[in-house]
């Protein structure tokens, strides 16, 4: 199936690396005008050049906290400036932080919540306008199987991911009659940073710790990047345009929620 974005543009929270550099290289290669947001201005450029190289559209970097809501109506404003217009969005910013409930603080609970809840919901209060006006748009809340099926120790990450399940469910009926789609994909175990910042951590080998998690995996080996990327892409195409109000799980089985 061929999927043209040609004429639409996006913009890709936690963009520079993993997940949200996979789907901005390939809303790009699609045809799609890309910003990628992310904090670390050095890794920023490096996507936007990577990018660059295998398409001819218009790819840019914005250094931001999205947790930040200051930052967020920074980064509408340098889009706007950019594109003129926000067809896609895809809010993908946050890694996973898991810990028992007796060590959850309150600021833990409340920093997940404004860089993984929040930033979606400023981005979109702010896109949701224009969407609306030309009857057309597409969100994409990036989540993860903790939001159908939380396990034990996994705050504050399951209660930020579960808000961001009814936010999108909610959102889809609110927006369908104006032709704005609002959809959840679940990440299960996919190779990216915060994969290679745990291993890092627990000082094993990337590999290794990778074929550890395996074993939980039905399909038996960890995703990639790309394989994430193209459910992305053709939920926010015209081929797309019956699915709305979804939480899609893209983790090779992993989950015991459908």
């Amino acid at each position: 199936m061929e999927i043209s974005l040609s004429g639409r543009a996006a913009i890709v929270t936690g963009g520079s690396k993993g997940i949200g550099f996979g789907v901005a290289t390939r809303f790009a290669a699609s045809g799609a005008d890309v910003a990628i947001v992310a904090r670390t201005a050095a890794e920023l450029k490096e996507a936007v050049a990577a990018i660059r190289k295998s398409t001819q559209t218009r790819v840019i970097g914005i250094a931001a906290d999205v947790s930040n809501a200051a930052d967020i109506q920074r980064v509408y404003d340098e889009v706007m400036h950019a594109f003129s217009k926000v067809d896609i969005i895809v809010n993908n910013a946050g890694t996973s932080r898991a810990m028992p409930f007796d060590k959850l603080t309150d600021e833990a609970l409340h920093d997940d919540l404004e860089l993984k809840l929040f930033a979606a919901v400023r981005l979109i209060r702010l896109v949701v306008p224009q969407m609306k006006e030309r009857r057309w748009g597409r969100i994409i809340n990036v989540l993860n199987i903790g939001a159908k099926a939380p396990r034990p120790n996994s705050m504050p990450t399951s209660v930020s991911r579960a808000a961001g399940m009814a936010m999108t469910k909610a959102l889809s009926h609110e927006l369908a009659p104006h032709n704005v789609l609002v959809n959840a994909m679940l990440v299960g175990i996919i190779r990216a940073d915060q994969h290679v910042q745990r291993a890092k951590r627990t000082n094993v080998p990337l590999e290794e710790y990778y074929t550890a998690h395996e074993k939980e995996i039905p399909i038996g080996r960890v995703g990639e990047a790309e394989e994430f990327a193209n459910l992305a892409c053709f939920l926010v195409s015209e081929q797309g345009g019956y699915i709305t109000g979804t939480a899609i799980n893209v983790d090779g089985g992993r989950s015991p929620a459908v």
